[in-house]
């Protein structure tokens, strides 16, 4: 079975970029991925059943955009508590992921590597098919696996919506 393809939803620099995977919506089953954490266990969705759950996906960590990005959401996350799970899911190898964190005190959330099978970007949508990376973007998907909020950043230089993001997981995380 083809993969589906958008085109047009997603720029870099003003070039339109095609996206590999469905466009998820609010209400949505959030579907399962298989990623890899720094110390190279694999994580899925399920590793976090019951919690609430922020997935930010970035191109990369080692870009002026995605640090901010990961450094103010391990920030910003700190206060929200309740049983919540934050994750930066990019294709950076497991490695280097672990020296961002370290260099960057990231104590809150934690990073995923997709590198091995795109299994994130292509079940939500968000693998940029030109480049084999993530494009930026955020999705909340309550305890009960149901997706609550999707933002797919335009222009992947661009910053999300923080505050949009962080009141649907301060809706869903009691």
């Amino acid at each position: 079975m083809a993969e589906q393809e958008r085109t047009g939803m997603v720029t870099m620099r003003g070039n339109p970029l095609t996206l590999i995977g469905p466009a998820l919506k609010p209400g949505d089953k959030a579907p399962d991925f298989q990623c890899v954490a720094p110390d190279l266990t694999p994580v899925t969705l399920a590793s976090s059943a019951g919690k609430a759950r922020l997935l930010i996906s970035v191109p990369s960590l080692d870009t002026p955009v995605c640090s901010t990005e990961t450094i103010r959401f391990n920030r910003e996350v700190a206060g929200i508590g309740g049983n919540s799970q934050v994750s930066v899911i990019s294709m950076d190898l497991p490695f280097a992921q672990k020296r961002f964190c370290g260099s960057e005190n990231i104590a809150n959330i934690q990073t995923l590597s997709d590198h091995r099978e795109a299994s994130f970007g292509r079940a939500y949508g968000v693998l940029i098919k030109e480049l084999r990376l993530l494009a930026r973007a955020l999705f909340v998907v309550d305890p009960r696996g149901t997706i609550r909020y999707v933002q797919i950043v335009p222009e992947v230089a661009q910053e999300p919506n923080y505050d949009e993001a962080l009141n649907a997981l301060r809706a869903v995380a009691g």
